[in-house]
């Protein structure tokens, strides 16, 4: 397995620490008047998400983690868990609902998702950015309520709620951020 000096350590890298893979979401050189360059890291462990900071000397190395992410399609859910396909290899990835998260809120079938695997099992899915999904349940907003700090919950085809202004009605169709669950914009009437 590769391995990464310190000269190599930058935002973004993924390494393994104690057999468990690692993103380095901070990277900081610090050259004391005296001694050797410290490397001081942020990294984030990609299976629980927990973080560490670590502080490496010049020289030190970290093993790379394997790592890979890759673009897969959504089929459909099996009971608790969902079924994705890998687009290129169609080979299929049965993932839990502990792995999934709360994607469920963004999945329509069909849809392009990124899967992170990490010695060959999914570990990460994570929606587009961006999803177009239909209301399919909200209560009526009042005549004349067009302040748009005034929100209300709408149900939408996957089932999930979300917070929306109050002059979107049943039928809409409105883009939602799947980064933080918030309505964006109404897509159509």
């Amino acid at each position: 397995m590769a391995t990464y000096n310190t000269s190599d350590f930058r935002k973004g890298l993924k390494v393994q620490i104690d057999g468990e893979p690692y993103i380095m979401t901070e990277m900081m050189f610090v050259k004391p008047g005296k001694g050797n360059a410290l490397y001081k890291c942020k990294l984030k462990n990609l299976i629980r998400g927990t973080s560490l900071d670590r502080t490496y000397k010049g020289g030190d190395s970290l093993e790379s983690a394997d790592v890979e992410t890759t673009d897969v399609q959504f089929l459909y859910r099996n009971g608790e868990d969902y079924v994705f396909m890998h687009n290129e290899s169609f080979e299929q990835f049965e993932v839990t609902s502990d792995v999934a998260g709360d994607i469920w809120k963004y999945l329509k079938d069909g849809m392009a998702c990124a899967m992170t695997l990490y010695n060959g099992n999914a570990i990460i899915v994570e929606p587009p950015n961006h999803v177009e999904l239909e209301v399919i349940e909200c209560v009526p907003g009042t005549k004349g309520d067009t302040a748009t700090n005034v929100t209300k919950p709408a149900k939408v085809e996957t089932g999930a709620e979300f917070n929306v202004p109050g002059f979107i009605k049943e039928g809409n169709v409105i883009k939602i951020d799947t980064r933080s669950g918030e309505y964006i914009e109404r897509v159509s009437n």
